[in-house]
């Protein structure tokens, strides 16, 4: 009778163990807390979306002779004085591009016509080459830009013209309707024209080049 009530109290013992254990794993499995079936949970989720941040690119320089460039040529030192800075901005906006060009030291209180070229700047103007042209000009060729105001126009290529204060000082900001894919520009080129033609045979023209700033576009 002695040993019997004995083994009574230990099997109910085991019971209460057996119920205890079993109210553990049922409040482990409804937390999510510290169990074994937390962790895959957590490294399924799906990751958060694109923000859709812009690309950016850009450069910036100090002109200097050609003899001396590195990033920013000056062509015209009385113009575009040696020791002036250019900075250039560009974002992409899903199907739309915006441009800024900043300057600071050229002469003050001065117009400036500027464009986006398709080749890096050189030891002449000349090697920036044409206006970059979204769609280009089938009538242009080397030696004959294009000065039709259907291409030649600050929707089709990319005119940054301004206007420098009292310090010589200035910016510009154009967007245009295109993005840059298996072609883009590759300059900046400062005219010396204060603004950039826009009358037919002459749209897009702006006079002798000034100053370059070799830009990577993408």
């Amino acid at each position: 009778m002695g040993t019997f009530g004995r083994g009574s109290r230990g099997l109910r013992g085991g019971r209460l163990l057996l119920v205890a254990g079993a109210a553990l794993l049922a409040a482990g499995c409804g937390s999510g807390s510290g169990s074994g079936q937390a962790a895959p949970a957590a490294s399924a989720a799906v990751p958060a979306a694109s923000t859709g941040t812009p690309a950016t690119a850009g450069a910036e320089g100090v002109l200097a002779p050609p003899e001396r460039a590195g990033t920013a040529f000056t062509y015209n030192p009385a113009l575009a004085p040696e020791g002036a800075t250019i900075k250039v901005g560009v974002d992409a906006h899903g199907s739309s591009t915006e441009v800024r060009l900043d300057v600071d030291g050229l002469l003050p209180s001065r117009g400036y016509a500027a464009h986006a070229h398709v080749t890096p700047c050189g030891p002449t103007g000349d090697a920036a080459g044409p206006h970059f042209q979204n769609q280009v000009d089938p009538a242009a060729a080397p030696g004959k830009p294009s000065t039709d105001p259907a291409y030649a126009n600050p929707q089709n290529e990319i005119w940054l013209d301004l206007r420098t204060d009292g310090t010589g000082a200035g910016g510009a900001r154009a967007e245009v309707p295109f993005t840059f894919t298996d072609r883009a520009p590759a300059s900046i080129v400062i005219h010396e024209a204060e603004t950039t033609g826009t009358a037919p045979g002459q749209a897009g023209s702006a006079g002798a080049r000034l100053a370059c700033i070799t830009v990577p576009f993408r």
